[in-house]
């Protein structure tokens, strides 16, 4: 036998062992890196498709309250439930061009925001609505006095943004001291502005709300959504807020 043949040796188990165990270490925290990657991609993804959403409504919302003129008439309901849905209904002055033909008679239209809970793909997805009245029918019902009428919900109506969570439209004014506060149509006669605040929920989170209790954080959903007070901290909520000029000085002396 040879020095070399004395050297050469064959793997012990402890050996072969010890380079599966180290292989398989490196393996699992490989496919636990991948997954992580995974799972914030899919977030970043998730907050794409929220802040796309956001966009969408208060892009809209925005080109609304910039022709709006105020009516006593106007609606501004708001919501005390846990995660709110506030209901808006505006006067806003649209070009001729902007309405159907048969349905024109003027500018003056109204629009109605509101949350109702669509089945899309056999699952309840909860949308932020807007509902279009055009001038025939905004006339008609200041003239018969019936402009509750006009902040009905209507099958012509469309979904401005999905899986909305709780949407707020709080009318502001501002005091004495020039500080934004609650609206109090006692003191002045239109708003000044109108806060809105929007929570969304990821298409992840939104996939495990089944129903319109789920939506409403009841039964199992609780665990889900959290405390609507921590909705800032639930990285499966993107939570919006922005101040809204109103455009147009109240409506008076209107030729019906």
């Amino acid at each position: 036998m040879t020095p070399n043949d004395k050297s050469r040796h064959a793997f012990t188990l402890v050996e072969v062992l010890l380079a599966m165990t180290l292989g398989l270490l490196v393996l699992v925290l490989a496919m636990s890196l991948l997954g992580r990657t995974r799972d914030e991609s899919a977030r970043i993804d998730d907050s794409v498709a929220a802040e796309r959403e956001a966009r969408a409504v208060l892009t809209q919302l925005t080109a609304d309250l910039q022709s709006v003129a105020f009516h006593e008439d106007s609606l501004f309901e708001q919501s005390h439930t846990a995660w709110p849905g506030d209901r808006l209904g505006v006067f806003c002055l649209l070009a001729p061009d902007a309405q159907a033909p048969t349905e024109r008679i003027g500018d003056l239209c109204a629009i109605h925001y509101y949350l109702k809970d669509l089945l899309i793909s056999g699952k309840t997805v909860r949308c932020l609505m807007r509902g279009v009245r055009q001038s025939r029918d905004t006339f008609l019902a200041l003239r018969n006095d019936h402009t509750p009428a006009l902040f009905t919900h209507s099958q012509s109506d469309e979904p401005v943004a999905f899986g909305i969570l709780a949407f707020e439209a709080r009318p502001q004014s501002r005091n004495h001291a020039g500080l934004w506060q609650a609206w109090d149509p006692s003191i002045t006669q239109a708003p000044t502005s109108l806060a809105v605040r929007l929570i969304i929920a990821h298409r992840e989170l939104a996939a495990k709300l089944p129903n319109a209790a789920a939506w409403d954080g009841c039964g199992t959903a609780a665990s889900l959504l959290g405390k609507p007070a921590l909705a800032t901290s639930n990285r499966h909520l993107e939570v919006y807020s922005t101040l809204i000029r109103f455009g147009h000085p109240p409506l008076t002396n209107i030729e019906l």
